[in-house]
């Protein structure tokens, strides 16, 4: 084949991927991105049902949760590295078909064992179809303002979806039954594979040079699992247990050799130019440290819900709807107006408000109502979150080179999952201490299990707003982009049909 004749079809490729299918693309994308997200979150409500049905004991009951954050979590890096060689459409659609059987075997399980065994398969095709959805995102949409308004809509999605799983597992709990919380992705895997057949555009695999990483896949997979294992015994053994030190300092030195492979590897796994760019350093930062503070309301709000307040699963999920519904608004205004101040003021303003958000409920107290207590932080949080989520995934993927969009939209969620893990771990055991010392302090007040776990989500929120605070100089210093930089590169990327 002649230069002219792939130049001719590289011209006829973009052109077509010009068209409103690409729009269409974006739903596919969104619903697969959603999936993913809500799944961390979506049994939290239905765990209970599925414990009592299966047998599974209370020691093992947190392996609903752990098997697919930590096989997600562990793969990252190597699915966005195989979506760049492999190509991006191919991975996004073995990943839809296999989170659609993965889901249909947890959720048909009959024993405990095939209900872990099915969380970790999603884990496992989750950790291909993240980072092969966000990196379609960014190599279909090239032009500044449906760029922005792409990722709008791919950050609502990535922002809500915990709140949405915890809204849509109460509804599915309360009125079907706990395995429709994973049976509902199977059907929508399957309509989304055939959506993805019809819209989303073939891309080009990047050119590979040499043979694959395997030393740094295996140290950035075992690292990564042990780190993020490590933060999950931590929340159930303590920080000073032996396993937990154990895990977290082998994590750390797998990590460590890893970053030693790739600054000698001449075909990385991650090349350390990716994080190494200023404006993406300090938004791979960013994403690390804000599912921290968000875990700080998702699950403190949802045990004020359904155990202090004892409210219904339904009830407690459809008490975070404002949730969606604020980033929905938000990304959307965030989207039309990143490519006119850049992304720094959005940033900015969105932690801004998510301190602020967490700093007033951490003034939460025995008998407030919801209204009053609860309703105008949900709100404050969910305005920032929108368009901070917008400015981070387009700064993280602020001019990566087509043949690295995989494993940079990898490493992006590779930084969500692991801080999604420290803050479960570290608010849930300091909201425990802070609980048992408040109710051990005051025996004779009235109320004191519920005043006592009020407190412990206080000091909860209190450690969640500070995580925002850091996040403002790490903005101010590092998301230096300007609006017409931020697509700086866009024109060379080329996608197929």
């Amino acid at each position: 084949m002649t230069a002219a004749t792939t130049t001719l079809e590289d011209e006829s490729q973009s052109s077509d991927q010009r068209g409103p299918a690409r729009w269409w693309a974006l739903g596919v994308l969104a619903i697969a991105q959603l999936m993913v997200v809500l799944d961390a979150t979506i049994v939290t409500i239905s765990m209970p049902f599925a414990q009592r049905d299966l047998g599974i004991s209370d020691g093992d009951r947190q392996w609903v949760l752990t098997a697919y954050t930590l096989i997600f979590g562990g793969l990252l890096l190597l699915g966005g590295r195989l979506a760049d060689y492999l190509g991006r459409r191919r991975m996004f659609l073995i990943g839809l078909v296999g989170f659609a059987g993965a889901s249909a075997l947890a959720g048909l399980a009959q024993n405990g064992a095939e209900l872990f065994a099915g969380r970790g398969l999603q884990g496992a095709f989750a950790a291909l179809l993240a980072p092969a959805a966000l990196s379609l995102v960014s190599v279909t949409f090239t032009e500044a303002r449906e760029r922005a308004r792409a990722f709008g809509v791919f950050a609502g999605v990535s922002a809500g979806g915990a709140a949405i799983g915890l809204i849509v597992g109460g509804a599915l709990t309360e009125y079907a039954n706990w395995r429709w919380c994973l049976l509902v992705n199977t059907p929508i895997a399957l309509i989304a594979f055939l959506g993805a057949l019809a819209f989303v555009a073939r891309d080009v695999p990047a050119p590979r040079t040499g043979g694959y990483d395997l030393p740094g896949a295996v140290t950035a997979t075992l690292g990564l699992v042990s780190v993020v294992y490590g933060f999950s015994r931590a929340a159930s053994d303590g920080w000073t247990a032996s396993t937990t030190l154990a895990l977290l300092i082998a994590g750390v030195a797998l990590l460590a050799a890893f970053v030693a492979i790739e600054r000698r590897s001449s075909n990385p796994l991650l090349p350390l130019r990716i994080p190494g760019e200023i404006n993406r350093g300090g938004s791979f930062l960013v994403a690390l440290l804000l599912p921290i503070a968000m875990f700080a309301m998702f699950i403190n709000m949802s045990y004020y819900f359904q155990i202090t307040l004892g409210w219904s699963a339904l009830k407690a999920g459809v008490a975070f709807l404002p949730f969606p519904i604020g980033i929905v608004v938000s990304a959307g205004v965030a989207s039309g107006l990143l490519p006119r101040i850049g992304p720094r003021p959005l940033m900015i303003t969105g932690s801004v408000l998510g301190t602020a958000g967490l700093l007033y409920l951490s003034r939460l107290s025995f008998g407030d109502s919801y209204a009053g207590g609860v309703l105008p932080a949900v709100i404050l949080i969910a305005l920032g979150m929108g368009g901070l989520f917008v400015a981070m995934q387009t700064t993280a993927l602020h001019q990566v080179e087509e043949r690295d969009s995989g494993v940079a939209s990898a490493l992006l969620n590779a930084a969500q999952q692991v801080g999604g893990a420290i803050g479960t771990a570290l608010l849930s055991t300091i909201a425990v201490q802070v609980a048992e010392r408040f109710a051990r302090n005051n025996p004779g007040v009235d109320h004191v299990m519920a005043r006592a776990a009020i407190h412990s989500y206080d000091i909860a929120f209190l450690i969640g707003a500070g995580f925002f605070l850091v996040t403002i100089p790490i903005i101010a210093f590092m998301v230096r982009d300007k609006p017409e930089n931020l697509l700086e590169g866009a024109e060379h990327v080329h996608v197929g049909v």
